[in-house]
């Protein structure tokens, strides 16, 4: 069983309203034993390219967050080990911007996402009409390829396909939302730089909630297998949870795609250091 969900928002990230405590109190419903807060922070951020709808601010108040979480860890000891993580998207405009918050910080995870994609997020209906989807795609995993060969103050690289899970449904296979032969070169690059510099991936289940056109993990299971193939060990589990009742999402059928690869456990992170739970 997995009893740690090591991706979720509250109210402290722009696109949630969630009080933390409503996050806790259902994650010890769930039988979690270790949670860690990953709130945004998305420097440079393109508000411009939101195609008319109202963007979320992505602008973390650091202090604010911080404070809370020492008093949340204290009211809540024992019954919930709390970590204090953070999402930093990736651009190239931001990375110094990124390193020194980290540094400034005492972090006990870090996760790098790749948001955008030609200066858009492909969460907006708009990309997808502009945009081819094979290209896109690829320059996706092109941009994501630069950013781990050239930025290294991460400790897992959060859902690597990312893009692919707001793909409208027409003309999507029914079981995936990409076929991944197709862009097997440029992952297979993207998993060995990762793995070669002694990073992780996560195992995101957000794609599988069933508002998604094509509910699939992100990765989806071809890429958590081959990850396994070429060496890689560190994962960790999180359900990108934004809401309360997302709170470990389809854990089982996270365990279920972990282990068809060969894992026999995923990580949890505490001071920026990897610590292995068997399932």
């Amino acid at each position: 069983m997995i009893k740690a969900d090591f991706h979720m928002h509250s109210y402290f990230s722009g696109d949630s309203t969630e009080p933390t405590e409503n996050m806790i109190a259902y994650s010890i419903k769930k039988g979690l034993e270790h949670i860690c807060f990953t709130e945004h922070m998305d420097y440079d951020f393109p508000y411009e390219t939101c195609d008319g709808m109202t963007p979320w601010i992505f602008d973390l108040n650091v202090d604010s967050y911080l404070y809370e979480l020492i008093k949340l860890r204290e009211a809540y000891k024992g019954k919930m080990d709390i970590g204090f993580g953070i999402e930093i998207g990736m651009l190239d405009s931001c990375l110094d911007k990124n390193k020194k918050l980290i540094n400034d910080y005492d972090f006990d995870f870090v996760i790098a996402s790749s948001h955008i994609c030609d200066n858009m997020d492909p969460w907006y209906p708009r990309f997808w009409e502009i945009h081819d989807h094979k290209e896109a795609i690829r320059l996706y995993f092109e941009d994501e390829l630069r950013f781990i060969n050239t930025y290294d103050d991460y400790d897992v690289y959060g859902h690597l396909d990312y893009i692919t899970r707001y793909i409208p449904a027409k003309g999507k296979n029914t079981e995936s939302p990409y076929e991944y032969e197709d862009f097997k070169d440029i992952i297979d690059e993207v998993l060995k730089a990762i793995i070669k510099n002694g990073k992780g991936i996560e195992i995101n289940t957000s794609g599988l909630r069933p508002e998604r056109a094509c509910p699939a993990s992100n990765p989806i299971p071809e890429i958590v297998k081959r990850y396994k193939e070429l060496g890689g060990e560190i994962i960790t589990v999180g359900a990108d949870a934004h809401k309360a009742e997302h709170v470990a999402y389809e854990f089982d059928k996270a365990e279920e795609i972990l282990r068809a690869a060969g894992f026999k456990g995923y990580h949890i992170f505490k001071k920026r250091k990897p610590y292995f739970k068997e399932f």
